[in-house]
């Protein structure tokens, strides 16, 4: 488990977790063949019964796709809530998974990109999406060969307000080696990181929506013509001279998943401002667009509109006049 998670447990959280891990656990040691068949019962108590978020689903996919037909849309749909639950148990898999079968079920292509920035104490900030099975690409320290002390191996993430599922989340995501770092820690750890003389591969799942406050760029993305995108893992790169690498990820078959690293850049200082977060968007435009059911279509990820920002950003200062959001358009 990271060691930046300061938040404690009182004792009837404690219990909660050891419930919660036991039954992880004992889930965990069936074969994955029983979990998928797990997997296909909730796919019809999800999207059958409960109907999970499918307007929002529907409205994604509509908006991504309107050169595909309904009946196509609605094929990408169900395929979708189809993986949707199969990511919940190879989520519930990786508490016991061991490290072997997890190297037969998560590939990297291109490795040798990765283990040479690393030899050479080349630092990276690894872009990816919420595509495949993310969790899963926690397994990258299993395909570095050093030794696991002298470089760092980090992926951010967004502490979850429960304590007791973000106590049992950070302690899956870390089974493979990789330490969990809270997105407000991010700079302080890399900078410390770096001031120790060690490189690290710190990945960012940058797909989401940012905050009002947060947003500076807005790029094309899957028919979008603006989109806001997160610009911190390009402000790092530039301030630490990290080299940027893609992760395009792509499913073979059920339960087996293909990362590719695509170098972008090793010295990113040399790009405008936002340029390298607007590549991002392009390549992971184009992962999605190759297999469109294995990303996660239920974010609303266009809820901050353009419109939206223009009329409460004042055009002098630039400050944001949040207040505003809840007066009529």
């Amino acid at each position: 488990m990271a060691f930046y998670e300061t938040r404690t447990l009182n004792w009837w959280q404690k219990i909660r977790l050891a419930l919660l891990h036991s039954a992880f656990f004992t889930l965990s040691l069936l074969p994955l063949c029983l979990l998928y068949l797990l997997s296909d019962f909730c796919y019809l108590l999800v999207y059958r019964l409960a109907r999970y978020r499918r307007r929002i689903v529907r409205q994604n996919l509509s908006s991504a796709f309107p050169e595909k037909s309904e009946d196509e849309r609605q094929d990408i749909e169900r395929r979708f809530y189809h993986w949707l639950c199969d990511y919940f148990v190879e989520t519930v898999k990786l508490t016991s998974m061991s490290k072997k079968a997890m190297r037969n079920h998560m590939r990297f292509e291109n490795n040798e990109l990765l283990q040479r920035m690393v030899d050479e104490g080349k630092s990276v900030i690894l872009l990816l999406g919420h595509y495949g099975n993310w969790e899963w690409i926690s397994s990258i320290p299993l395909h570095i060969h050093k030794d696991p002390s002298t470089w760092g191996r980090y992926q951010i993430y967004h502490p979850i307000e429960n304590a007791v599922l973000n106590k049992m989340f950070l302690h899956i995501r870390g089974r493979m080696g990789v330490e969990n770092v809270p997105m407000n820690e991010t700079l302080r750890v890399l900078v410390h990181t770096k001031q120790a003389g060690r490189p690290s591969v710190t990945g960012f799942i940058a797909d989401q929506a940012p905050r009002w406050l947060d947003i500076r760029l807005w790029a094309p993305f899957l028919n979008h013509p603006v989109t806001p995108f997160f610009i911190g893992p390009e402000r790092i790169a530039k301030k630490l001279d990290f080299a940027m690498v893609y992760l395009d990820v792509r499913r073979e078959r059920r339960g087996y998943y293909v990362a590719t690293y695509r170098l972008m850049t090793e010295h990113p200082k040399e790009y405008k401002d936002y340029e390298l977060t607007e590549w991002y968007a392009r390549l992971l435009d184009e992962t999605i667009r190759r297999q469109p059911e294995f990303w996660l279509w239920t974010h609303n990820r266009w809820k901050r509109t353009k419109e939206q920002y223009d009329r409460i950003k004042d055009p002098v200062t630039g400050k944001l006049w949040l207040h505003l959001l809840d007066t009529p358009s």
